[in-house]
């Protein structure tokens, strides 16, 4: 079983850093990408940053220049470094990996995580 479970949330003043991090458990055959997902009371859910093969990154524009996305290379851990938070960063962050479960799987799915808690105050 693929379990993701994400850490590093918590209360930030605006201008503030933090780091998450999501723990991937459960082999995956083969991992097309990895990334973070946000979701503000209110709004839909929105593409943070993902990171593919090659180190391929793709940025939400919302973050561009102020989050930064790594990941260690088994793929284990996926880390989102925040920095000059703001008030508007304040949502749920979702860890979420897409790929191929088994050597044999006939398709992807994306796998998702419980989510944690960002609030970055003004």
């Amino acid at each position: 079983q693929v379990q993701l479970v994400e850490s590093g949330g918590g209360l930030v003043q605006a201008g503030g850093s933090l780091r998450l991090s999501c723990a991937v458990s459960g082999s995956i055959f083969k991992i097309n990408a990895m990334g973070w997902y946000r979701q503000a009371p209110g709004n839909q859910r929105e593409l943070v940053a993902t990171i593919a093969s090659g180190d391929t990154t793709i940025y939400g524009n919302s973050v561009k220049g102020r989050f930064t996305i790594s990941r260690d290379n088994a793929g284990n851990m996926l880390y989102l470094q925040m920095n000059s938070l703001k008030p508007e960063d304040t949502a749920v962050y979702y860890c979420t990996v897409g790929g191929r479960r088994y050597s044999f799987s006939t398709y992807d799915r994306d796998y998702w995580g419980q989510g944690t808690q960002v609030t970055v105050s003004s």
